[in-house]
């Protein structure tokens, strides 16, 4: 394998998948990376910003940014956290909610496109040397 067959291969195909999953998820006004806070939110809604940048493996800002654009797009917003004056929970809106259902469609079908030909055994075996590339680099789940 030349030297940077591996970088040039993995970025392109991260740069892709971005790219497909903006399309995908554009359509119904979420931006693509916004859709994992939803997910957290439909699991455990009225979480703060902390609780789901720890669940994320991202920074706090990065979700208070993120939330005040979901904000203005409809699918989210903010209350008083009942005990903390400190804190603020991130809340559904009924657009987030209803959004559920499809949002999980666009993934399933975005994570078929991106399969497409690779047997189940494969499609195992990329996924653990994913999570390989992960832990050698550090990233925690």
């Amino acid at each position: 394998m030349q030297r940077d067959e591996f970088q040039t291969a993995f970025w392109s195909t991260k740069r892709a998948m971005a790219e497909a999953a903006e399309a995908a998820f554009n359509q119904h006004g979420v931006r693509a990376g916004q859709q994992f806070i939803l997910e957290r939110l439909w699991e455990t809604d009225g979480q703060t910003p902390g609780e789901l940048a720890k669940a994320l493996g991202l920074a706090t800002p990065t979700v208070t940014r993120t939330a005040t654009r979901m904000e203005t797009a409809g699918l989210l917003h903010r209350e008083a956290h009942p005990s903390d004056a400190r804190l603020v929970r991130l809340c559904l809106t009924d657009r987030g909610r209803r959004l559920e259902k499809t949002l999980e469609q666009e993934r399933r079908r975005l994570t078929e496109r991106a399969l497409r030909g690779l047997t189940d055994d494969e499609r195992e075996q990329l996924v653990q040397l994913l999570e390989t590339i992960r832990t050698n680099l550090g990233e925690r789940k």
